[in-house]
């Protein structure tokens, strides 16, 4: 293993993950960082922690309540793995939830709430765990953005607005952090298996029994939503656990990379990202319903 260059001898590296529920990629990020001599510190959402409990001692050393929104949250899951770890050697931001719908018809409330988690959850984390990593001259900070955050999807403006944040943040955090000697890695996930696809299908399934907002303008386009909601947890998706080990084995390096970009459809989204708009547009019209009112 190639372990963080510290100057404290070859302790085992801490690493801090945000969103480790069991059936997400955190999870998985948890086995893969704790699979190269790692010390793992898992934290979700209070209601979440219990179902961190399927991660033994032998890939966990804590499960912590830690809510990225809340920056009490925040300060306190921080303040206690310095205390009892002394160290954080790798954060990573990781905590995320999906938002399906169209942009004219969502409520503001589902906007603020997207934002607050994907984009300002990372930044509280950042805001925690930054000023020891500096005073240390060492640490990783992961951003895990998205595919969807170069080449923007209709049904999901939101979500992919909250990760272009993340990219432009992270760009400009990997340059402000490397005079303290701290590296900022910023994942780009393609089509992965995980949770996120089955939390977006329960979401729009809470509208429809009017639990949410329901679609005015938008009725016609309820299946193509709905397609949206699974697009990325097709056959040919990539598996969370493989997808986790090979961010995992890179973040290690001992020079890591400045970006990670792995999974299904990756290649599929350089290309969006680097088309005309219109051609982006026609592809995008044809695979949601667009083109067909």
């Amino acid at each position: 293993m190639a372990n963080v260059n510290d100057g404290e001898g070859k302790a085992a590296p801490v690493v801090l993950i945000t969103g480790c529920a069991e059936g997400g990629i955190g999870y998985e990020y948890c086995r893969a960082f704790a699979a190269l001599g790692c010390r793992v510190v898992a934290t979700d959402i209070p209601d979440r922690v219990p179902d961190l409990a399927g991660l033994d001692e032998t890939v966990v050393v804590d499960r912590l309540p830690l809510d990225v929104t809340n920056e009490a949250s925040v300060t306190d899951a921080v303040s206690r793995v310095l205390r009892d770890h002394g160290r954080i050697d790798v954060l990573v931001n990781n905590a995320g939830i999906g938002c399906t719908g169209p942009l004219a018809e969502l409520s503001s409330e589902a906007v603020r709430r997207t934002m607050d988690v994907n984009f300002l959850g990372q930044l509280r984390l950042v805001h925690a765990v930054a000023p020891h990593m500096a005073s240390r001259r060492s640490g990783r900070v992961v951003n895990v953005g998205s595919v969807v955050g170069t080449a923007a999807t209709p049904w999901a403006g939101v979500y992919c607005a909250s990760k272009a944040a993340v990219h432009a943040a992270t760009d400009a955090l990997r340059l402000e952090l490397a005079p303290f000697g701290v590296h900022v890695v910023k994942v780009v996930p393609g089509a992965v298996r995980s949770g996120l696809g089955h939390a977006n299908t329960a979401q729009l399934a809470g509208a429809k029994q009017g639990q949410q907002q329901q679609w005015g303008m938008y009725r016609k386009f309820t299946a193509a939503i709905e397609e949206r909601a699974r697009a990325s947890q097709g056959a040919g998706a990539t598996e969370a656990s493989a997808f986790a080990r090979h961010v995992a084995a890179r973040v290690m390096r001992p020079r890591p990379p400045r970006e990670i970009v792995y999974g299904s459809m990756t290649g599929l989204f350089a290309v969006l990202a680097m088309s005309p708009a219109w051609a982006r547009d026609a592809f995008f019209a044809r695979r949601f319903g667009l083109n067909k009112l």
